[in-house]
């Protein structure tokens, strides 16, 4: 059964003001109900410009760890200060029973070590499941890491589950409507810089930093190759029309989409942002990101009149 009260769990490692104990210390995001990281009783600090998109749907392996707190002074002056709290969640405990839940931490006052706390990523469904399963604080000697202590493996994951990229905005040369034959040029807006990193920092402990780096644009043109042609060297967001260049991005349409739900086809492009993070050789899949878009594909009509004979 813990013991500890959840203000106390969300102690710095240094000395600071007392932080709320509803709130988080580090946040990535939170988009309705899309989430990536919500961090619960922790000191670990989320930055970077890659914090604040859509989740791709990562998700830690352990929702929850233990992280180093306080020394023993300063845990037991948290625990004496809150004396008030401790009687109004123990309201038939008497003087002697306080003195009893304080005797675990003046035991290890001049001890060298600190106290491991537990927090989790309430973003993930299994995350206070997670942390309720964990003990509460323990005492751990200097240098040790407890059972369920984080690792670096874990602040790379972490990082990694709040990392997001932007979602592309499609825009096409025709871009109300294309005809057969007719190159449709893409080229994406609305990404920003091709850089994305979100650091995860325990403060005074250690620090990870992943980096997605948007290299390649996938084009499906919503046909077969039978009805479309497909030109995939983009760059990173492909090239915008210019009159007289060189077509290297988009789909020439084969067929009109007289015959295609709504009239249309249904045109996807996906950005690719390979990630990478650590000098450990740490490994993740690349984020990607995509958006859809309809194009009515007509067919040119042509004329043929006779020329009368005299």
């Amino acid at each position: 059964m813990r013991s500890l009260l959840p203000f106390v769990l969300a102690a710095s490692l240094t000395a600071a003001p007392a932080i709320d104990p509803g709130g988080p210390r580090g946040e990535g995001f939170q988009d309705g109900r899309t989430s990536g990281v919500v961090l619960r009783d922790s000191k670990i600090v989320l930055s970077g410009n890659g914090l604040g998109a859509k989740s791709d749907g990562y998700r830690v392996k352990r929702p929850c760890w233990y992280e180093p707190g306080d020394k023993a002074d300063d845990m037991l002056n948290r625990q004496q200060d809150v004396r008030e709290d401790w009687f109004h969640t123990h309201p038939t405990g008497t003087d002697k029973d306080f003195d009893q839940f304080l005797k675990q931490y003046k035991d290890k006052v001049g001890q060298d070590g600190r106290w491991w706390a537990p927090a989790y990523n309430a973003a993930d469904p299994d995350g206070l499941a997670c942390a309720t399963g964990l003990p509460g604080a323990v005492w751990v000697p200097e240098g040790g890491t407890p059972p369920g202590g984080i690792t670096l493996q874990e602040l790379y994951d972490l990082a990694r589950a709040a990392l997001t990229v932007p979602e592309p905005k499609i825009e096409l040369s025709p871009d109300v409507k294309s005809y057969v034959n007719l190159p449709t040029w893409v080229w994406l807006t609305g990404i920003g810089a091709t850089t994305r990193s979100v650091t995860a920092e325990l403060p005074g402990v250690m620090s990870a930093t992943v980096t997605a780096t948007l290299t390649d644009v996938q084009i499906d043109s919503g046909t077969t190759a039978g009805r479309a042609e497909v030109r995939e060297n983009c760059g990173p967001t492909g090239h915008p029309y210019v009159k007289g260049g060189t077509f290297t991005c988009g789909v020439r349409y084969l067929r009109a989409s007289a015959d295609q739900s709504r009239d249309a086809y249904t045109l996807t492009v996906t950005t690719v942002w390979p990630v990478t993070g650590g000098a450990g050789g740490f490994a993740f899949q690349p984020v990607q990101a995509q958006a859809v878009r309809e194009v009515p594909v007509g067919e040119v009509q042509t004329t043929v009149r006779e020329t009368p004979t005299s």
